[in-house]
């Protein structure tokens, strides 16, 4: 029990104090509860795009590893194609063409489109283009630049 009128107004302005207090402490929480809500439903957002590009990533692993399997088949298949192809040729030129494709990057042979030679991408002089006109079909012939054998085709430009 208060018995004196000055502890009475002392415990009045104490109230209003814890009350104002309290309501700025649930003004407080109220705002980091909307924070919450903000935070997770962005979390859910973020975990569903993750969801997402996961599964583009599964989906992007499997063709990659379905091409991959296609190309190897391919290459197999190439490689018994160049073996049945290699047999027919001369073993000389064959030869001559494995050490060229080990000199020139994996490519040997390059076909001469309308004078150029698609090895070098350089275009032949007129001395060369002679030359060329006066070898037989079935002569190796090889470009004066860049030393790869040249496959003579109607489109030689000869």
């Amino acid at each position: 029990m208060v018995t004196s009128p000055k502890d009475l107004e002392n415990l009045q302005r104490e109230l209003a104090s814890l009350a104002k207090r309290q309501s700025d402490l649930e003004d407080v929480v109220l705002e980091v509860m909307e924070r919450r809500e903000a935070a997770q439903e962005r979390a859910a957002e973020l975990a569903g795009r993750v969801e997402s590009l996961e599964a583009k990533v599964v989906e992007a692993e499997q063709r990659k590893t379905a091409a991959l399997e296609a190309i190897d088949a391919e290459g197999f298949s190439v490689a018994k194609d160049r073996e049945v192809l290699a047999a027919e040729v001369p073993a000389d030129l064959i030869k001559l063409y494995d050490k060229l494709r080990a000199q020139q990057g994996g490519v040997g042979a390059a076909r001469l489109y309308q004078k150029r030679c698609e090895g070098c991408r350089l275009e032949l002089n007129i001395t060369e283009l002679n030359e060329l006109r006066a070898a037989p079909a079935d002569e190796v012939v090889r470009c004066e630049n860049c030393r790869r054998i040249l496959v003579r085709t109607a489109e030689s430009g000869l």
